[in-house]
């Protein structure tokens, strides 16, 4: 078989770095200094490890030549410009990135556009090999941030702030792609662009249609089309651009070779007059009408446009090449792994129907931090990408395995993939549906038909198998993958019989699951606890078992430990491998079940926890002292040993993650922070606005304590720090939980032949219970 010369190339994968250096007031925020990369050249191996071809690579003018360039130090860029050619990854060398330039100009400086032509034409010099350039990245969203808006430098909140912003820009990209052909012709120009889209109610359609005409300024100057028959000339004058500030994309175009789409979620905007509709924080106007401004995913019943809609209205408009130059969603992975699809899927279909579609680019490969501040603040809030810097190097997630497949030309076969993505399902509508208007656009048929397949796939889809339905955990587990809308099979004891063989094969083979999660292991372990030896036995034969089933079949297993493995002799944070040393039997059952799972399935994931807490079950230590606390009830506990609390919602979330990224052996998953039982009840109850002086603290001795002297079991990890603070977890606790849950109510504790019994408050909390807590 021969292969046929006039097909064009197969659809390529690009990645690309959050790199904004964005100014607010007198401070620069570096994206690059914020996820370490500015100190880890090994980075790019990863990146070429992922077989994308190109890369979206900065060389900022702020960065490199703040003081001029004549004073640039080349010396960052040098080195990672010379290990991308040795990788033989192909970089779109971007200049400015949501940036403003050196301190010495601005957006609206009319200095700009020949600073940064000067800056262009010296990286050309020093990179001759290069031909791809994005000299100003989203020359229209930066102009509305920061002269529309007010969030970045300048701060212009007026309209012609915001025109002389985006004129400057797009002027700055001219001059430099003319700068830089001058040393190297046949450079390219790939211009990205946020487009999104505007919907609205027919009283607003004049305002969907000027928004609609504006989102294409950045490229129509680019390609001299804004011309006195342009439907944003006359706007552009009004607001005090002269026509001799647009004379010259007339008279000498600079239209795109690659036109770069941009596009998230929540870039599609609804406007409705109708304002009882909508809380306040999303009410604004214009100077005929005030209305809401939310996004259309959450209103709009019959769905977004969505990234291939908006690539067709591209290729249609301009009729040259177009790539998608931002694929990134900041969710779940389950979701991230959705929208990736999609938008590859999309782009696809679009080549088939004779598009010039030439890339998809996976953004934020290292994540990104403080999006959801639009960077006007450095909060520490990030979200993951291809790569997870919450450990100490960067972490490959299950992003990074579809990134292969997708650049090797393979069928992604992630079972989560077979579910729609949120922004399709019905529950994404948060407010009262309408449809769209009848100024939608007509090329919105093709997400139509990648919904329907998204749908279609997910009407066979096979599940998690997740034990413990009786208990906290298990319903935990049930919660969340609702939510996140991941197919679960939740079994009780009487379903499943973990110590029997046939028993687990049988569940295995009706169920077909594609991973375990032993959910009810903590509860087993903390009953038989209160037996003989017996029924620690029987617990650890059971871990043994389920293991075992799961190595014969090649699926995921994902477990529960304990910091009962250790003594509590360490003054520092427990890590992954340090020795076990459990001091009692309860942590010596958790240790052997963990060597032994191990050695049967060295893939599982075993994963150790603090005291447990959380917002939906009655039992858990917090919610139960609360309920004593509402009561005017004193709740006697102890104070004088430590932990690291974990917040049931966050371990659930972190443990999915972590099975969809196919992570293995032992991970230890604790709010960060270390803090005594006393002190955690404490802070609940005044979250909860409780008197905290019924928290009766006393000492170990006075409590019925099963451990010797255990003074700290606090959970560090070496391997990735996936959970909120216990402070902010806390937080969480204080909005989720169900206020009914500290009602009074008879509380009963099973013991190991299955007889309830009514505990006292200190049988309850005493050490012992604390330990199984943590189990």
């Amino acid at each position: 078989m021969t292969s046929n010369p006039t097909a064009p190339p197969p659809l390529e994968l690009w990645g690309g770095v959050e790199c904004t250096i964005n100014r607010v007031g007198d401070a620069y925020y570096d994206q690059f200094e914020r996820n370490g990369h500015a100190d880890r050249l090994d980075d790019l191996d990863r990146f070429a490890d992922l077989g994308v071809r190109a890369l979206r690579y900065s060389v900022l003018w702020e960065r490199t030549a703040p003081n001029g360039v004549e004073r640039a130090d080349w010396h960052w860029a040098d080195e990672r410009m010379g290990r991308l050619r040795e990788l033989r990854i192909r970089p779109i060398v971007g200049l400015v990135h949501h940036g403003s330039g050196p301190r010495h100009t601005s957006l609206v400086d009319p200095a700009f556009p020949d600073g940064l032509a000067r800056f262009a034409r010296a990286v050309a010099e020093r990179y001759p090999w290069v031909e791809d350039f994005t000299p100003v990245n989203e020359p229209l969203t930066t102009a509305r941030f920061s002269g529309l808006y007010g969030h970045w430098y300048p701060h212009g909140r007026d309209g012609l702030t915001f025109a002389r912003a985006l004129v400057t820009q797009c002027r700055a990209v001219a001059l430099a792609m003319q700068a830089i052909r001058e040393v190297t012709p046949t450079a390219r120009l790939i211009q990205t662009e946020d487009l999104g889209k505007v919907f609205a109610t027919p009283k607003l359609a004049y305002q969907a249609t000027f928004e609609n005409d504006r989102r294409w300024l950045s490229f129509d100057l680019l390609c001299g089309r804004v011309d006195r028959h342009h439907p944003m000339w006359e706007h552009l004058r009004w607001l005090g651009i002269a026509e001799a500030e647009l004379t010259p994309f007339l008279e000498a175009p600079c239209p795109p070779d690659v036109f770069g789409v941009n596009h998230y979620l929540t870039s599609e905007r609804f406007l409705d007059e109708r304002l009882d509709r909508y809380p306040v924080h999303t009410h604004g106007r214009n100077s005929r009408h005030a209305y809401a401004d939310v996004e259309a995913v959450r209103v709009l019943a019959d769905g977004l446009a969505g990234p291939a809609a908006l690539l067709r209205e591209t290729w249609e408009r301009y009729r040259r090449p177009i790539a998608v130059t931002e694929a990134h969603l900041g969710c779940t992975r389950e979701e991230q792994l959705r929208w990736l699809k999609q938008v590859w899927d999309g782009a696809q279909h679009l080549r088939s129907q004779g598009a010039d579609v030439r890339a998809v680019t996976v953004w934020s490969l290292l994540g990104a931090y403080d999006w959801d501040s639009l960077l006007t603040r450095w909060d520490g809030h990030y979200e993951p990408g291809v790569f997870d810097l919450r450990a100490p190097r960067p972490r490959p997630t299950a992003l990074a395995r579809l990134a292969r497949d997708l650049a090797a030309g393979q069928t992604p076969d992630h079972p989560v993939l077979g579910v729609p993505g949120w922004w399709i399902r019905p529950d994404r509508l948060l407010y009262p549906p309408v449809g769209r208007d009848r100024h939608a656009s007509p090329a919105d048929t093709h997400d139509a038909i990648a919904d329907e397949d998204q749908r279609s796939r997910g009407r066979s889809v096979p599940p998690i198998l997740i034990t413990g339905a009786d208990g906290a955990l298990g319903d935990a587990f049930a919660r969340v993958c609702d939510g996140r809308c991941i197919p679960y099979r939740l079994l009780a004891h009487e379903d499943l019989e973990v110590k029997d063989s046939a028993s687990v094969e049988a569940a295995l083979i009706a169920d077909e699951p594609w991973a375990v999660i032993d959910a009810g292991g903590p509860d087993r372990l903390t009953t038989a606890a209160t037996g003989a030896g017996a029924a620690l036995r029987t617990y650890v034969d059971g871990q043994e078992v389920l293991a075992a089933a799961c190595a014969r079949r090649g699926i995921p297993f994902v477990t529960f430990s304990s910091a009962a493995v250790f003594d509590g002799s360490h003054t520092s944070p427990y890590v992954e491998s340090d020795p076990v040393a459990p001091l009692d039997a309860l942590g010596q059952a958790a240790a052997e079940a963990e060597r032994r799972v191990l050695a049967v399935y060295a893939a599982a994931l075993v994963v150790r926890t603090g005291p447990l807490f959380g917002p939906w079950d009655a039992a858990n230590i917090v919610t139960t002292a609360l309920r004593a606390l509402a009561h005017g009830e004193p709740f006697p506990t102890v104070d004088d040993r430590v932990a690291s609390p974990t917040y049931i919602p966050d371990l659930v979330d972190a443990c999915l993650d972590l099975l969809i990224d196919g992570e293995r052996g032992i991970w230890h998953l604790a709010n960060p922070g270390a803090i005594t039982l006393a002190d955690l009840i404490r802070r609940a109850a005044e979250r909860a606005g409780l008197n905290t002086t019924s928290v009766v603290a006393r000492p170990r001795g006075l409590s019925r304590a099963v451990a010797s002297n255990r003074p700290s079991w606090v959970l560090g990890s070496e391997r990735g720090w996936l959970l909120q603070s216990v402070e902010d977890a806390l937080d969480c606790f204080g909005q989720e939980r169900d206020p009914a849950l500290t009602e009074r109510r008879p509380v009963t504790v099973a013991t190991a032949d299955g007889v309830p019994h009514e505990p006292t408050q200190l049988e309850l909390w005493t050490a012992e219970d604390i330990l199984r807590q943590a189990s």
